[in-house]
C-alpha cells in the first residue's frame, strides 16, 4: 500500500468528516463499555434510545452486577441478542466489582478479559475515554477499508492490524471515526453515494455505482 496514497485518502476523509464522533452516548466508561456491547447487531440510535432510560437506572458496576437476569433482558429486549447481552454485562459489571473495584480497566489486556468484550470493544475504550491510540473495527470501518483497499482480511481484529501497519500510531483512533463516519454516511452498504464521495477518484471497488 503507497504511503502517499493512504495519506491522501485519510486527509480527504479528515477534512470531509472534521466533526466525526461516536455515536454512541456516554457519560463515563463505564457506560461506553455496555452501550458498545449493546450494540453489536444492532444501530447505535437504537442502542442509544435503550439507554436513555438504562443509565439512569444503572450509574455503577454493582448496580450491573446485582441486576435480575430477566427484567435486564426486558430493558435490552429492542436491541437484539438479549439473553446473550443481558448475561454478559451482568457478568461484566460482578468482574469489574471483584477485580477492578468497580472501575473500566485502561489497558487492552484487562479490558479483552471481560465477559462480552472483544477488540473492538477495548479499543473503542481505549480511544474514546482513556486517551490511547486504539483500532476500533466495526462494521462500517471493515467495509470501507475494504472498498478502499486498506484492507484484505476477512477477520476484523486482522483488518485491525492491517490498518495499524499502514496509518500512523497517533491517528489510529481519529482515522478509526473518519472511516466509520464514512461507512454511515456515503460509503454505506447497499447502494453507496458515490457521486458525493471525496475520495472516489482513489476508489477501485467493484461496488462503485452512479445514479442512472
Amino acid at each position: 500500500m503507497p504511503e502517499e496514497r493512504v495519506k491522501k485518502l485519510l486527509s480527504l476523509l479528515e477534512k470531509a468528516y472534521p466533526d466525526a464522533a461516536l455515536v454512541l452516548q456516554y457519560k463515563n466508561p463505564l457506560e461506553l463499555l455496555f452501550a458498545t456491547i449493546l450494540a453489536a447487531q444492532c444501530t447505535d440510535e437504537r442502542v442509544n434510545k435503550v439507554t436513555e432510560v438504562l443509565f439512569k437506572k444503572y450509574k455503577s458496576a454493582k448496580d450491573y452486577a446485582t441486576a435480575g437476569q430477566d427484567v435486564f433482558e426486558q430493558e435490552i429486549h429492542s436491541t437484539g441478542f438479549y439473553k446473550n447481552k443481558a448475561r454478559n454485562i451482568i457478568a461484566c459489571g460482578k468482574e469489574l466489582v471483584e477485580r477492578f473495584g468497580g472501575r473500566v480497566p485502561d489497558t487492552m489486556e484487562d479490558l479483552v478479559t471481560l465477559p462480552g468484550v472483544g477488540r473492538k470493544t477495548a479499543s473503542v475504550l481505549m480511544g474514546n475515554v482513556f486517551g490511547k491510540p486504539a483500532m476500533a473495527v466495526d462494521t462500517h470501518v471493515f467495509r470501507v477499508s475494504h472498498r478502499l483497499e486498506l484492507a484484505k482480511a476477512n477477520d476484523p481484529d486482522k483488518v485491525e492490524q492491517e490498518l495499524c501497519k499502514i496509518i500512523p500510531r497517533e491517528k489510529w483512533t481519529r482515522s478509526c471515526l473518519v472511516l466509520g463516519t464514512h461507512g454511515r454516511h456515503t460509503c454505506v452498504a447497499r447502494k453507496p453515494h458515490c457521486n458525493v464521495c471525496v475520495v472516489e477518484k482513489l476508489c477501485n471497488s467493484p461496488d462503485k455505482i452512479f445514479p442512472a
